[in-house]
């Protein structure tokens, strides 16, 4: 069966397809092969690498013959010529634009290097549509879900806060509200998206509104962690207190960047493990 390129689709719900014609896997584990090999798309995937995402750590007795008799009967769904056999393992040959987790990281990695350029907006943008919920939501691998997610999880959220501070720089900050609202809550430690949040409530006049939700997050983190907000988020909530105005925009960074506006924000992790989210007020030239 070989009608057209084959797509493959891992950032939410599984879609196939060869050309404009949807596959359909009948089986988790014909679904958890084709994800493991589309996630490595271009490379070889061992034999061991594929028995331990399709069985975890109670593989059959002949892991070889196993993977095998799955991927003769992948084959038959996505075309013989898409899996390749190699010495340790199999390859799926199939353009990396085609599965949604490799464009994704391509697309990120691009606006990394045009960090600051008219380009890197649009990338990022690009970017974050591809994301449509839980990756490999409905596969069932205890592998992918504990080897491939969380970076790939981590990778969204960083995109998602430079998305934001993107915007910010733009003056953009009122069409964020309801994305933050939504965000935040799902990542309830995750100090860069709470102090983003607070910065785009501030700017758009919304400071009771604020200094609620940091009280909030001061109690879950007492609660959850023993330990206050971040020096950095607790400086907001001080501007906040103050009546000050909020950055106008910010940039985000390992190291740290200053935008036109003065406004130094550095985002990394604590030794709790949180990701902390810095802004600091320089003066401007």
């Amino acid at each position: 069966m070989d009608g057209g390129s084959l797509g493959v689709a891992l950032m939410g719900p599984m879609e196939a397809r060869l050309g404009r014609t949807p596959i359909r896997l009948t089986t988790s584990r014909l679904r958890t092969l084709l994800a493991v090999l589309a996630v490595s798309a271009g490379h070889p995937v061992t034999v061991e690498r594929l028995a331990l995402a399709l069985w975890g750590e109670h593989p059959p007795a002949n892991v070889r013959r196993s993977v095998q008799t799955y991927v003769t009967r992948l084959r038959r769904v996505v075309g013989r010529g898409a899996i390749r056999t190699m010495p340790d393992g199999y390859r799926l040959d199939v353009d990396p634009d085609q599965v949604d987790v490799l464009r994704f990281r391509r697309l990120l990695a691009e606006a990394a290097r045009s960090r600051g350029t008219a380009a890197e907006p649009a990338l990022v943008e690009e970017a974050s549509r591809l994301w449509r919920g839980t990756p490999f939501e409905d596969i069932d691998s205890d592998w992918l879900r504990a080897s491939v997610t969380p970076p790939l999880q981590e990778l969204y959220l960083s995109a998602m806060e430079r998305r934001i501070d993107l915007r910010l720089a733009e003056g953009r900050s009122g069409g964020l509200v309801a994305e933050l609202l939504e965000l935040a809550p799902r990542h309830p430690l995750r100090e860069s998206l709470w102090g983003r949040l607070l910065v785009v409530l501030g700017q758009c006049g919304r400071q009771a509104e604020a200094l609620t939700h940091y009280e909030r997050l001061r109690r879950r983190l007492a609660d959850e962690l023993g330990t206050d907000p971040s020096p950095e988020v607790r400086r907001i909530h001080a501007a906040l207190l103050h009546g000050d105005p909020p950055p106008a925009s910010a940039t985000t960074g390992r190291t740290g960047s200053s935008d036109p506006a003065g406004v130094l924000v550095l985002s990394g992790t604590d030794g709790a493990g949180r990701t902390v989210l810095a802004v600091v007020w320089s003066p401007t030239a």
